[in-house]
């Protein structure tokens, strides 16, 4: 897979994330802070041993939005 960086927004904190890219599958990749809130984690449904979640603020999602 290779990842085509569409950018950031103002409400990416310490410099490296959040931030959105495109991978050549067509498909989304979002670099995020880890959710490690018990409660959180407890909401989220068939969570699989290979994945996590990130939290991510509506601004960033607005670049997929201009990407496309």
């Amino acid at each position: 897979m290779r990842l085509t960086y569409l950018g950031k927004t103002n409400t990416s904190n310490e410099g490296s994330c959040p931030a959105l890219y495109r991978t050549d599958r067509g498909t989304v990749v979002v670099q995020g802070k880890i959710v490690t809130d018990p409660d959180a984690l407890a909401d989220v449904r068939d969570l699989a041993p290979d994945e996590t979640i990130v939290e991510v603020p509506p601004d960033v999602l607005e670049l997929w939005r201009e990407a496309s």
